[in-house]
């Protein structure tokens, strides 16, 4: 005959002869031969009734768990295959297992897990080319020292709008994993908004800043972003004394890499850092777009022309100091994208 497992708890009943037997003089080992049970619960249950008089189970402190292990496993592998799933439908799908739990009650437990709602960060969507292409460019500039970035003309288009807000939304997520690809939502250039506006900077502080006039499309692209380099790029370089050392940093747009583009380029002798596609990442300009943005809606432009008006103002009050400090921070940048391989970095 097998010893009774200790999985299953013990009736009173069962109880009641343990001790009745102990009182006749039996002693652990015999009892636990007689009753077919493990002589460590025949302890248990004669020193419990030792101590406290009782052989039933006293209540038990605290509130019981109102999910199952096995449920709790449940929730946890659907977040994990899909980190957009919400709380109604984590809900629905354990109702469908016949686990009915209230939405904060799955809130709480996923919190236990380490998981927690949060905005999916916004990065550009990267194919495996893209990559690749990424990585050999951070490779290759890891030890280019630090004055050579010093002498970057950095630049880009960004769109700025005048009302509203784009929705939020939300994704599960643990701690250091806010960059991983299932936690961002990729975003292509150019999605709508009032106006576009072009601008460059360097270590030397905010450069110029181009209000791109009418709509951008197809073959104006290349002749209105040529017109902006002739009116805005010699004359910043010009302005931060950077002279004819200067690099030239642009995106792979197709503008700008358009054959009039680099005939200009070309003619008026501006060097031009080759620089990987979808990388935003690596661009300092980024964060000045975040500070700028900011700083503009907190003045609420009511038109587009104030609106213009207020981004060329907030543009030339960015700080030095602020310049200086991001483009000190492209060797870390380029460490990070290193760091990260084959998922988008914290910047």
């Amino acid at each position: 005959m097998g010893i009774m497992p200790r999985t299953k708890e013990l009736s009173e009943e069962l109880r009641l002869r343990i001790v009745n037997l102990h009182k006749g003089g039996k002693g652990y080992k015999v009892i636990s031969k007689i009753l077919d049970i493990h002589q460590s619960t025949v302890m248990q249950v004669i020193y419990k009734w030792r101590q406290f008089g009782i052989v039933a189970t006293p209540p038990r402190s605290g509130r019981p768990a109102k999910m199952t292990p096995r449920a709790q496993c449940k929730v946890s592998n659907e977040v994990k295959k899909n980190p957009r799933v919400t709380a109604k439908d984590l809900k629905k799908s354990l109702e469908l297992a016949n686990i009915s739990v209230h939405e904060s009650t799955t809130l709480k437990i996923l919190n236990k897990k380490g998981a927690h709602g949060r905005t999916p960060r916004r990065k550009p969507l990267l194919s495996k080319k893209n990559n690749a292409e990424l990585l050999k460019f951070v490779k290759e500039h890891l030890d280019i020292p630090q004055w050579y970035w010093e002498n970057v003309l950095w630049s880009d288009e960004t769109k700025t709008e005048l009302f509203g807000r784009n929705k939020q939304n939300f994704t599960w997520r643990k701690k250091g994993t806010a960059y991983q690809h299932q936690n961002i939502i990729p975003t292509v250039k150019y999605g709508g908004g009032n106006i576009m506006i072009w601008a460059s900077f360097a270590a030397s502080g905010p450069g110029q800043l181009a209000i791109i006039e009418g709509k951008i499309n197809s073959q104006m692209n290349a002749a209105k972003y040529r017109d902006i380099l002739d009116k805005n790029l010699l004359q910043s370089a010009k302005d931060f004394r950077l002279g004819r050392r200067f690099t030239f940093q642009q995106d792979n747009d197709p503008k700008h890499t358009a054959k009039r583009t680099k005939e200009w380029l070309h003619n008026n002798s501006v060097t031009v850092l080759e620089w990987p596609s979808q990388s935003p990442d690596l661009n300092q300009i980024e964060n000045l777009w975040r500070d700028l943005k900011m700083a503009v809606h907190q003045r609420l432009p009511s038109n587009l022309t104030e609106l213009e008006r207020i981004c060329k103002e907030e543009w030339q009050r960015i700080p030095k100091s602020r310049c200086e400090k991001l483009v000190a921070s492209f060797p870390r940048r380029l460490m990070a994208v290193l760091d990260q391989k084959d998922a988008s970095s914290k910047y």
